[in-house]
């Protein structure tokens, strides 16, 4: 193997994933492939089109040269525009057509990351022209890919891997995300904590302060008297943070103590995209 150590989590959480996602549409009749899934506005097909365009950007294929109808309801911003086009252009594609380009996908990208010898810093092509790093575009595409492997279980009735390899880089970019969303976007006071307490397949204690400053942090010790306390299992904290569902359709499954007005600030803020 050549690549980087540092990276090989990544590879290996994508890996799960990618062929989780093979194992569940191999089998499904057309009309499975226009389930509705939790990611607002797409299908199970559009989310297999979105993982393979992604991943054929990976491999540095030209983007899809195609006009988006206008009708399109959920897509409001650029972001989303750029990331619809994978989507919209194999909207008619059969399923022998989905699995097939799936499949030739995963054998090209397995293909890249044996033969992957770039540093983790090497810039990369990332979403709307822009440039990452190859360990954040590695990160992202482990994080997104375990993300649309739940929302086609969720769409299919076939709940699983939880705490799959995927499950625990996506843990890790969420609990990053939490001082900005806790001390910035949902104002916590100066010199006040939050606590988080997630149960489940994947579990965590963890604590985020804010300074004096209004600058948050992170950590592991319990807090005396915090300000407000979250508590809720895995599942739930991923579909609030992933944008897959509002707090007030799931609020029978988070305890919330405290500052009521900050806990709900909190779960409004919650939604962190990769």
């Amino acid at each position: 193997m050549s690549l980087h150590p540092s990276l090989q989590s990544y590879a290996d959480a994508w890996t799960h994933s990618i062929e989780a996602i093979s194992e569940l549409v191999q089998p499904l009749v057309e009309g499975e492939w226009n389930r509705r899934t939790p990611c607002p506005g797409w299908s199970v097909r559009d989310v297999v089109s979105h993982v393979i365009g992604l991943d054929c950007e990976m491999l540095g294929d030209p983007r899809p040269i195609h006009t988006l109808p206008r009708d399109l309801y959920h897509v409001t911003n650029e972001h989303q525009r750029y990331m619809e086009m994978q989507v919209d252009v194999r909207r008619h594609h059969t399923a022998p057509e989905m699995t097939s380009e799936l499949e030739y996908t995963i054998i090209r990208r397995n293909r890249q990351l044996r033969n992957e010898n770039r540093q983790p810093d090497t810039k990369v092509r990332g979403p709307l022209g822009t440039e990452v790093t190859l360990e954040q575009a590695m990160r992202n595409r482990a994080f997104d890919v375990w993300v649309h492997e739940q929302d086609l279980r969720a769409a299919l009735g076939r709940p699983g891997n939880l705490d799959s390899p995927g499950a625990l880089v996506v843990r890790d970019q969420l609990l990053a995300a939490l001082p900005k969303i806790v001390a910035k976007d949902a104002s916590a006071p100066a010199n006040s904590a939050v606590v988080f307490d997630v149960h489940g397949p994947v579990e965590f204690l963890r604590t985020v302060r804010v300074d004096a400053d209004g600058r948050g942090s992170i950590d592991g010790a319990p807090s005396l008297g915090p300000a407000a306390t979250l508590a809720l299992d895995w599942e739930t904290f991923v579909r609030l943070a992933c944008g897959r569902v509002h707090a007030d359709a799931v609020s029978d499954r988070i305890k919330a103590e405290g500052d009521q007005e900050l806990t709900a600030a909190i779960l409004r803020s919650l939604t962190i995209t990769p």
